[in-house]
């Protein structure tokens, strides 16, 4: 048996608060998953997973205060904000209860038998979507209710008719631990078993849960190390599994000569908002921004400056995190050619001993071809950004190859430049989101939304928001000359549930 403790920390002061639980044993991984496993049945009727989504819903609504007093107690988030994210996670339970409902994720497609069919002949073919089985749920830092527990890929798994074992994330186990009782009791309160939804803690389980047979597929949202090693961990299995990985990501922003004459403090001060919002804990922060020289890029320094200096200071999730900030910023600051117009810190207080200061780091983009200007093209969690000063458009391209895959990357400019095109089809293969104007930070829940990018943004070409975040957890099967009696109702002519459907190549809904 394991006893080692898993506190709940104060993260604003950094001390233990409440001993939640102790780190979850091996065995007692095994009997989760196993669980899991004998409730995956129970999860094939489509109406029942509907009705848990709804359920879960309404139990983190009714929960609500409980839960947000706990989470801002152990990220320091605060109450508004974890009182939007809570509705935020609540809505996309709902939103994939209607997805469910609808039936089109289940991407039917019947071709009838054609012996006429050229170049051969071909037989009944009926194709939809099945659930890939138990489903492994890694919880992320910075979004205790969106990105964790009762997150996205939860509600997404369970949608898809997968049940979750989620892993909590040491910053919030407590948080964690409300959520995951709000779900299981959602599964009850529908007639289905508590099973389907399992909560573990510790290292060494999150280890236990990717290498566990019965684990089907996996979910993570969280650093490179981490997110890499396990992803290898699964690679490695006797039998591989998918692991959909959300690891780091920079979110370039091209600011063009143009809008930074057009828009300079406007520019300026939309990107200090931007970066220090969550006190820079966003996987969507913009973390390097390109600016032209001269005079109107000076006007959008100066706008950012201002805004950056009077940002407020505020605790980081934890202890590691900020040591990791404060290193990192030291470490960029360091660089020859490098200047700190707003220098990040520390800034204690009574109730905020672990307390931090936003800043950002300025200099020449010509620097960022050397090598050991590496750091400042790789994402540092916390409220930093590096502004690099471009003087040309090669310039500009030269910094865009040295980048790695991105979640989101922006570009300002106006709409009639007669380059802005071939900008945004050069930002295009690097990230899984291009804006146009406007900032990343923030990410709609709506069906065409994606949330990915090339690796190491994330290691897949999956989404985890959005309404195709549901395709992570099925894998296509076809049925070839099968007696229509034989089959689940949804493949069969007559659509008796009404599913939405590609009949012998025409859409039909």
């Amino acid at each position: 048996m394991n006893t080692v403790p898993v506190w709940s920390v104060d993260a604003r002061s950094g001390a233990p608060a409440v001993r939640v639980t102790v780190e979850t044993a091996t065995d007692a991984v095994d009997r989760a998953v196993r669980a899991a496993q004998i409730a995956l049945p129970a999860l094939a009727d489509r109406r029942a997973r509907a009705a848990l989504l709804r359920a879960a819903a309404e139990r983190l609504e009714a929960r609500g205060p409980e839960l947000i007093a706990a989470a801002d107690r152990e990220t320091a988030l605060g109450t508004p904000r974890l009182t939007g994210e809570l509705a935020r996670a609540a809505y996309q339970f709902r939103a994939f209860a209607d997805a469910v409902d609808e039936g089109a994720f289940l991407d039917v497609v019947i071709d009838h038998a054609d012996p006429q069919a050229a170049p051969a002949p071909r037989p009944d073919l009926r194709r939809w979507k099945v659930p890939l089985g138990v489903v492994a749920v890694f919880a992320a830092s910075n979004f205790p209710f969106a990105f964790s527990v009762p997150g996205g890929d939860t509600a997404s798994a369970l949608a898809a008719g997968c049940p979750v074992v989620a892993k909590a994330h040491p910053d919030h186990p407590q948080t964690s631990e409300l959520a995951a009782e709000a779900l299981r009791e959602a599964a009850e309160s529908v007639g289905l078993p508590a099973a389907v939804l399992a909560l573990v803690h510790g290292r060494q389980a999150g280890v236990d849960l990717v290498q566990h047979p019965l684990i089907a597929a996996a979910g993570f949202t969280g650093s490179i190390p981490g997110g890499r090693a396990l992803y290898d961990l699964a690679a490695a299995r006797p039998v591989p599994i998918p692991f959909h990985g959300e690891l780091g990501s920079l979110n370039p922003v091209v600011v063009t000569e143009r809008a930074a004459d057009a828009r300079a403090e406007e520019i300026g001060s939309g990107l200090g908002g931007s970066f220090t919002l969550g006190m820079g804990q966003f996987c969507t922060k913009p973390g390097l921004v390109l600016v032209p020289a001269g005079a109107a890029g000076d006007r959008l320094e100066q706008a950012l400056a201002a805004a950056a200096g009077q940002a407020p200071a505020g605790a980081l999730l934890d202890a590691r995190m900020r040591a990791g900030f404060l290193e990192g910023f030291a470490e960029r600051a360091a660089l020859p050619g490098v200047d700190t117009p707003v220098a990040a810190g520390e800034q204690r207080a009574e109730g905020l001993e672990q307390g931090v200061r936003p800043g950002y780091l300025s200099l020449p983009a010509a620097l960022l071809a050397q090598p050991e200007y590496r750091p400042l093209l790789e994402e540092c969690f916390g409220p930093v950004t590096v502004v690099a000063r471009y003087q040309g458009p090669d310039e500009v391209a030269a910094v865009l190859a040295r980048l790695g895959g991105n979640l989101t990357a922006t570009l300002h400019a106006e709409p009639d430049e007669p380059d802005a095109a071939a900008l945004l089809e050069r930002l295009t293969p690097l990230a899984g989101r291009i804006l146009f104007g406007g900032w990343p930070t923030g990410v709609a829940v709506a069906p065409a939304m994606h949330h990915g990018g090339p690796y190491p943004a994330t290691t897949g070409t999956g989404t985890s928001v959005g309404g195709t975040a549901v395709d992570r957890w099925l894998r296509p099967v076809v049925y070839q000359n099968t007696p229509q009696q034989l089959l689940p109702p949804e493949l069969h002519d007559a659509n008796p549930l009404g599913i939405p459907r590609r009949l012998d190549g025409a859409l039909q809904r």
